[in-house]
Protein backbone atom coordinates (compact mmCIF):
# COMPACT_ATOMS: atom_id res chain seq x y z
CA UNK A 1 0.00 0.00 0.00
CA UNK A 2 1.41 3.44 -1.28
CA UNK A 3 1.42 6.50 0.79
CA UNK A 4 1.15 9.67 -1.40
CA UNK A 5 0.80 13.18 -0.72
CA UNK A 6 -0.28 16.01 -2.92
CA UNK A 7 1.15 19.23 -1.97
CA UNK A 8 -0.72 22.49 -3.57
CA UNK A 9 0.74 25.96 -2.85
CA UNK A 10 -2.92 28.32 -2.56
CA UNK A 11 -3.04 30.93 -5.18
CA UNK A 12 0.56 30.52 -5.01
CA UNK A 13 1.67 33.40 -7.75
CA UNK A 14 -0.71 35.91 -5.57
CA UNK A 15 0.28 34.64 -2.38
CA UNK A 16 3.89 35.75 -3.23
CA UNK A 17 3.16 38.54 -4.25
CA UNK A 18 1.19 39.67 -1.04
CA UNK A 19 3.97 38.37 1.06
CA UNK A 20 6.99 40.56 -0.58
CA UNK A 21 4.07 43.40 -0.51
CA UNK A 22 2.15 43.35 2.59
CA UNK A 23 -0.10 46.32 1.45
CA UNK A 24 -1.62 43.68 -0.89
CA UNK A 25 -2.86 41.42 1.73
CA UNK A 26 -6.98 41.83 2.66
CA UNK A 27 -7.31 43.35 -0.94
CA UNK A 28 -8.61 41.84 -4.01
CA UNK A 29 -5.09 40.70 -6.37
CA UNK A 30 -4.60 38.70 -9.40
CA UNK A 31 -1.37 37.93 -11.10
CA UNK A 32 -1.56 38.44 -14.90
CA UNK A 33 -1.87 40.56 -18.48
CA UNK A 34 -2.98 43.92 -18.70
CA UNK A 35 -7.36 44.37 -19.14
CA UNK A 36 -6.73 47.25 -22.20
CA UNK A 37 -4.03 44.66 -23.73
CA UNK A 38 -6.03 41.78 -23.75
CA UNK A 39 -4.37 40.01 -20.79
CA UNK A 40 -5.22 36.74 -19.41
CA UNK A 41 -5.54 36.52 -15.63
CA UNK A 42 -3.26 33.71 -14.19
CA UNK A 43 -4.08 33.43 -11.13
CA UNK A 44 -5.88 35.36 -8.00
CA UNK A 45 -6.32 35.58 -4.35
CA UNK A 46 -9.06 34.29 -2.49
CA UNK A 47 -10.32 37.68 -1.86
CA UNK A 48 -10.78 38.07 -5.75
CA UNK A 49 -12.08 34.89 -6.28
CA UNK A 50 -15.20 35.82 -3.84
CA UNK A 51 -16.14 37.89 -6.93
CA UNK A 52 -15.79 35.21 -9.33
CA UNK A 53 -12.43 36.27 -10.52
CA UNK A 54 -10.38 32.81 -11.59
CA UNK A 55 -7.78 31.88 -13.68
CA UNK A 56 -7.24 31.58 -17.26
CA UNK A 57 -10.60 34.59 -17.02
CA UNK A 58 -9.64 37.70 -19.55
CA UNK A 59 -8.64 40.19 -17.41
CA UNK A 60 -10.89 42.95 -18.38
CA UNK A 61 -13.92 40.30 -17.89
CA UNK A 62 -12.20 40.16 -14.13
CA UNK A 63 -12.18 43.89 -13.53
CA UNK A 64 -15.99 43.67 -14.86
CA UNK A 65 -16.66 41.32 -11.62
CA UNK A 66 -14.70 43.00 -9.50
CA UNK A 67 -14.04 46.95 -10.10
CA UNK A 68 -11.74 47.23 -7.46
CA UNK A 69 -9.06 44.51 -8.18
CA UNK A 70 -5.58 45.17 -8.95
CA UNK A 71 -3.75 43.09 -11.46
CA UNK A 72 0.03 43.19 -10.78
CA UNK A 73 2.25 41.68 -13.76
CA UNK A 74 4.20 38.30 -13.64
CA UNK A 75 7.72 38.19 -11.44
CA UNK A 76 8.80 34.69 -12.90
CA UNK A 77 12.33 35.00 -10.95
CA UNK A 78 10.79 35.08 -8.21
CA UNK A 79 7.91 32.51 -8.04
CA UNK A 80 10.47 30.04 -9.76
CA UNK A 81 12.76 30.70 -6.84
CA UNK A 82 9.99 30.04 -4.55
CA UNK A 83 9.52 26.58 -5.82
CA UNK A 84 13.16 25.80 -6.09
CA UNK A 85 12.69 26.34 -2.23
CA UNK A 86 9.66 24.38 -1.94
CA UNK A 87 11.39 21.29 -3.92
CA UNK A 88 14.18 21.38 -1.43
CA UNK A 89 11.37 21.30 1.61
CA UNK A 90 9.64 18.30 -0.46
CA UNK A 91 13.26 16.30 -0.91
CA UNK A 92 14.12 16.75 2.65
CA UNK A 93 11.36 14.22 3.34
CA UNK A 94 11.50 11.88 0.26
CA UNK A 95 13.58 10.78 -2.48
CA UNK A 96 10.40 10.33 -4.82
CA UNK A 97 9.19 13.81 -5.53
CA UNK A 98 7.16 14.10 -8.94
CA UNK A 99 6.96 17.92 -9.77
CA UNK A 100 3.76 18.92 -11.87
CA UNK A 101 4.28 22.70 -12.06
CA UNK A 102 5.77 25.62 -9.86
CA UNK A 103 3.39 25.23 -7.21
CA UNK A 104 2.28 21.50 -7.26
CA UNK A 105 3.94 18.20 -6.26
CA UNK A 106 3.63 14.31 -5.78
CA UNK A 107 5.49 12.87 -2.86
CA UNK A 108 5.67 9.10 -2.34
CA UNK A 109 6.61 8.61 1.53
CA UNK A 110 6.14 4.90 1.18
CA UNK A 111 9.68 4.43 2.75
CA UNK A 112 10.25 7.32 4.28
CA UNK A 113 11.42 7.34 7.97
CA UNK A 114 10.45 10.39 8.41
CA UNK A 115 8.10 11.44 11.53
CA UNK A 116 7.80 7.14 12.42
CA UNK A 117 6.94 6.74 9.24
CA UNK A 118 3.52 8.61 8.92
CA UNK A 119 2.52 10.06 6.18
CA UNK A 120 -0.26 12.50 7.81
CA UNK A 121 2.93 13.96 10.54
CA UNK A 122 5.12 13.98 7.41
CA UNK A 123 2.33 16.24 5.57
CA UNK A 124 1.78 18.29 8.50
CA UNK A 125 6.02 18.84 8.62
CA UNK A 126 6.10 19.80 5.18
CA UNK A 127 3.47 22.54 5.32
CA UNK A 128 5.23 23.72 8.46
CA UNK A 129 8.52 23.92 6.92
CA UNK A 130 7.14 25.72 3.81
CA UNK A 131 5.16 28.53 5.75
CA UNK A 132 8.21 29.18 7.73
CA UNK A 133 10.96 29.19 4.99
CA UNK A 134 8.61 31.02 2.55
CA UNK A 135 5.79 32.81 4.56
CA UNK A 136 3.20 31.16 2.03
CA UNK A 137 0.63 28.25 3.07
CA UNK A 138 0.09 24.68 0.95
CA UNK A 139 -2.59 22.34 1.20
CA UNK A 140 -1.90 18.56 0.83
CA UNK A 141 -3.46 15.82 0.72
CA UNK A 142 -2.68 12.32 1.76
CA UNK A 143 -3.83 9.05 0.21
CA UNK A 144 -3.29 5.37 -1.04
CA UNK A 145 -2.75 6.66 -4.42
CA UNK A 146 -2.43 9.95 -6.73
CA UNK A 147 -5.43 10.44 -7.72
CA UNK A 148 -6.80 10.44 -4.05
CA UNK A 149 -3.94 12.64 -3.01
CA UNK A 150 -4.77 15.23 -5.43
CA UNK A 151 -8.22 15.40 -4.63
CA UNK A 152 -7.67 15.65 -0.91
CA UNK A 153 -5.53 18.27 -1.33
CA UNK A 154 -7.71 20.14 -2.68
CA UNK A 155 -11.06 19.52 -0.05
CA UNK A 156 -9.49 21.86 2.69
CA UNK A 157 -8.06 24.76 0.48
CA UNK A 158 -6.92 26.91 1.69
CA UNK A 159 -4.19 26.00 4.07
CA UNK A 160 -5.76 22.73 4.42
CA UNK A 161 -4.71 18.92 4.92
CA UNK A 162 -6.91 16.11 4.42
CA UNK A 163 -6.40 12.29 4.96
CA UNK A 164 -8.17 9.64 3.36
CA UNK A 165 -7.08 6.11 4.90
CA UNK A 166 -6.99 3.12 3.10
CA UNK A 167 -9.75 1.69 5.27
CA UNK A 168 -12.33 4.67 4.17
CA UNK A 169 -11.23 4.99 0.22
CA UNK A 170 -14.82 2.89 -0.59
CA UNK A 171 -16.81 5.38 1.27
CA UNK A 172 -14.80 8.98 0.08
CA UNK A 173 -15.05 7.58 -3.70
CA UNK A 174 -19.04 6.98 -3.71
CA UNK A 175 -19.72 10.42 -2.48
CA UNK A 176 -17.42 11.97 -4.90
CA UNK A 177 -18.40 14.41 -7.18
CA UNK A 178 -17.65 13.50 -10.59
CA UNK A 179 -16.75 17.10 -11.30
CA UNK A 180 -13.67 16.20 -9.06
CA UNK A 181 -12.64 13.57 -11.01
CA UNK A 182 -9.36 14.57 -13.71
CA UNK A 183 -10.52 14.95 -16.89
CA UNK A 184 -13.98 15.30 -16.35
CA UNK A 185 -14.60 18.51 -17.87
CA UNK A 186 -17.62 20.97 -18.92
CA UNK A 187 -18.73 18.60 -21.64
CA UNK A 188 -17.92 14.81 -19.47
CA UNK A 189 -19.70 16.09 -16.50
CA UNK A 190 -22.90 17.41 -18.82
CA UNK A 191 -22.52 14.40 -20.73
CA UNK A 192 -22.72 11.77 -16.96
CA UNK A 193 -25.11 14.51 -15.74
CA UNK A 194 -27.42 13.30 -18.37
CA UNK A 195 -27.09 9.37 -17.77
CA UNK A 196 -28.28 10.49 -14.06
CA UNK A 197 -24.45 10.35 -12.58
CA UNK A 198 -23.71 12.99 -10.14
CA UNK A 199 -21.36 11.02 -7.90
CA UNK A 200 -18.35 8.41 -8.33
CA UNK A 201 -21.00 6.31 -6.62
CA UNK A 202 -23.50 6.61 -9.33
CA UNK A 203 -20.97 5.93 -11.57
CA UNK A 204 -19.90 2.00 -10.70
CA UNK A 205 -23.28 1.38 -11.74
CA UNK A 206 -22.12 1.09 -14.93
CA UNK A 207 -19.23 -1.38 -15.93
CA UNK A 208 -15.85 -1.11 -18.31
CA UNK A 209 -17.27 -1.72 -21.19
CA UNK A 210 -20.72 0.45 -21.00
CA UNK A 211 -17.87 3.61 -20.33
CA UNK A 212 -15.84 2.10 -22.96
CA UNK A 213 -18.50 2.74 -25.61
CA UNK A 214 -19.54 5.93 -24.41
CA UNK A 215 -16.66 7.59 -23.37
CA UNK A 216 -13.65 5.60 -25.62
CA UNK A 217 -10.28 5.17 -23.81
CA UNK A 218 -11.28 7.26 -21.29
CA UNK A 219 -14.35 5.20 -20.22
CA UNK A 220 -11.34 2.74 -18.92
CA UNK A 221 -9.75 4.98 -16.49
CA UNK A 222 -13.10 6.47 -15.22
CA UNK A 223 -14.17 3.10 -14.41
CA UNK A 224 -10.74 2.70 -12.65
CA UNK A 225 -10.78 5.98 -10.60
CA UNK A 226 -15.02 5.67 -9.62
CA UNK A 227 -13.52 2.99 -8.10
CA UNK A 228 -10.78 4.74 -6.02
CA UNK A 229 -8.41 2.54 -7.86
CA UNK A 230 -5.33 4.62 -9.18
CA UNK A 231 -1.96 2.45 -9.96
CA UNK A 232 0.15 5.58 -11.47
CA UNK A 233 3.74 5.47 -9.82
CA UNK A 234 4.99 8.57 -8.44
CA UNK A 235 7.47 9.25 -11.21
CA UNK A 236 11.01 11.12 -10.41
CA UNK A 237 11.84 13.35 -12.94
CA UNK A 238 15.15 14.56 -11.46
CA UNK A 239 17.20 14.03 -9.15
CA UNK A 240 18.01 16.39 -6.11
CA UNK A 241 20.49 19.08 -6.28
CA UNK A 242 21.03 20.13 -2.62
CA UNK A 243 20.41 19.12 1.05
CA UNK A 244 19.72 21.83 3.65
CA UNK A 245 18.82 21.53 7.40
CA UNK A 246 17.14 24.74 9.06
CA UNK A 247 15.59 26.08 11.65
CA UNK A 248 13.15 29.24 12.59
CA UNK A 249 13.45 30.39 15.56
CA UNK A 250 10.78 31.32 18.08
CA UNK A 251 12.95 34.17 19.17
CA UNK A 252 15.38 35.83 16.90
CA UNK A 253 18.76 35.25 17.13
CA UNK A 254 20.03 38.37 18.46
CA UNK A 255 23.74 38.64 16.88
CA UNK A 256 26.52 36.46 15.32
CA UNK A 257 27.66 34.72 18.52
CA UNK A 258 24.49 33.48 19.20
CA UNK A 259 23.76 32.31 15.47
CA UNK A 260 27.37 30.47 15.72
CA UNK A 261 25.90 29.02 18.89
CA UNK A 262 23.26 27.56 16.84
CA UNK A 263 25.19 26.12 13.87
CA UNK A 264 26.95 22.42 15.82
CA UNK A 265 22.95 20.91 16.16
CA UNK A 266 22.36 22.41 12.62
CA UNK A 267 25.44 20.81 11.22
CA UNK A 268 24.67 17.39 13.37
CA UNK A 269 21.47 17.26 11.50
CA UNK A 270 22.87 17.82 7.89
CA UNK A 271 25.32 15.22 8.55
CA UNK A 272 22.68 12.93 9.78
CA UNK A 273 21.11 13.29 6.47
CA UNK A 274 23.50 12.81 4.28
CA UNK A 275 24.32 9.53 5.50
CA UNK A 276 21.27 8.65 4.01
CA UNK A 277 21.78 9.58 0.50
CA UNK A 278 23.62 7.24 -1.98
CA UNK A 279 26.53 7.75 -3.17
CA UNK A 280 25.56 8.45 -6.59
CA UNK A 281 25.91 11.90 -5.09
CA UNK A 282 28.73 14.47 -4.92
CA UNK A 283 28.86 17.07 -2.34
CA UNK A 284 30.63 20.01 -4.56
CA UNK A 285 28.85 23.67 -2.21
CA UNK A 286 28.29 24.38 1.25
CA UNK A 287 26.11 26.77 1.86
CA UNK A 288 24.70 29.42 4.60
CA UNK A 289 21.06 30.75 4.55
CA UNK A 290 20.02 33.57 6.97
CA UNK A 291 16.71 34.89 7.22
CA UNK A 292 16.79 38.34 9.07
CA UNK A 293 13.95 40.01 11.25
CA UNK A 294 12.42 42.00 8.55
CA UNK A 295 12.04 38.91 6.38
CA UNK A 296 15.31 39.80 3.93
CA UNK A 297 17.30 37.21 3.79
CA UNK A 298 20.80 36.06 1.95
CA UNK A 299 22.64 32.32 1.07
CA UNK A 300 26.41 32.48 0.79
CA UNK A 301 28.58 29.30 -0.62
CA UNK A 302 31.45 28.04 -0.97
CA UNK A 303 33.48 24.81 -3.40
CA UNK A 304 33.89 21.65 -0.60
CA UNK A 305 33.21 18.58 -0.36
CA UNK A 306 32.50 17.61 3.81
CA UNK A 307 30.41 19.03 6.22
CA UNK A 308 33.06 21.09 7.95
CA UNK A 309 32.65 22.98 10.70
CA UNK A 310 35.44 25.71 10.46
CA UNK A 311 34.31 26.81 7.12
CA UNK A 312 30.54 26.98 8.01
CA UNK A 313 31.94 29.40 10.49
CA UNK A 314 33.08 31.14 8.13
CA UNK A 315 30.39 31.01 5.83
CA UNK A 316 28.02 32.30 8.62
CA UNK A 317 29.98 34.89 9.58
CA UNK A 318 30.17 36.64 6.03
CA UNK A 319 26.71 36.34 5.41
CA UNK A 320 25.62 37.80 8.88
CA UNK A 321 27.15 41.00 8.14
CA UNK A 322 25.14 41.25 4.60
CA UNK A 323 22.25 42.06 7.28
CA UNK A 324 24.19 43.03 10.40
CA UNK A 325 20.67 42.03 12.32
CA UNK A 326 18.88 39.80 14.39
CA UNK A 327 17.93 36.33 12.73
CA UNK A 328 14.79 34.26 12.45
CA UNK A 329 16.12 31.37 10.47
CA UNK A 330 18.92 29.64 10.28
CA UNK A 331 20.06 26.93 7.49
CA UNK A 332 23.05 25.06 6.22
CA UNK A 333 23.25 23.00 3.88
CA UNK A 334 25.01 21.43 0.79
CA UNK A 335 25.19 21.16 -3.17
CA UNK A 336 25.45 17.92 -4.92
CA UNK A 337 26.56 16.62 -8.74
CA UNK A 338 24.96 13.58 -9.94
CA UNK A 339 27.49 11.35 -10.99
CA UNK A 340 24.29 9.41 -12.88
CA UNK A 341 24.08 12.48 -14.97
CA UNK A 342 26.24 12.80 -18.28
CA UNK A 343 26.96 15.61 -17.98
CA UNK A 344 28.72 15.79 -13.76
CA UNK A 345 31.53 17.83 -13.60
CA UNK A 346 32.95 19.37 -10.65
CA UNK A 347 35.64 21.59 -9.16
CA UNK A 348 37.85 18.92 -7.57
CA UNK A 349 39.84 20.58 -4.13
CA UNK A 350 43.77 21.43 -4.91
CA UNK A 351 44.86 20.10 -1.83
CA UNK A 352 42.67 17.44 -0.77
Amino acid sequence: MRKIIHCDADCFFAAIEMRDDPSLRHRPIAVGGSSDRRGVISTCNYEARRYGVRSAMASAYAKRLCPDLLIVPHRMDAYREASLQMRHVFYDFSERVEPLSLDEAYLDVTDSEHCQGSATRIAEAIRERVHDALGITISAGVAPNKFLAKVASDWRKPDGLYVVPPTQVDEFVRALPVERVPGVGRATAQKLSQMGVATCGDLQAFDVFELSERFGAFGVRLHHLCHGRDERAVTVSRRRKSLSVEHTFAQDLPDLEHCLGQLPGLLQSLALRLRRVDGDYRVVKRFVKLKFEDFTSTTLERAGTDVNQAAYRALCEEAFVRGDRPVRLLGVGVRFVDLREDQAFYQLDLFS
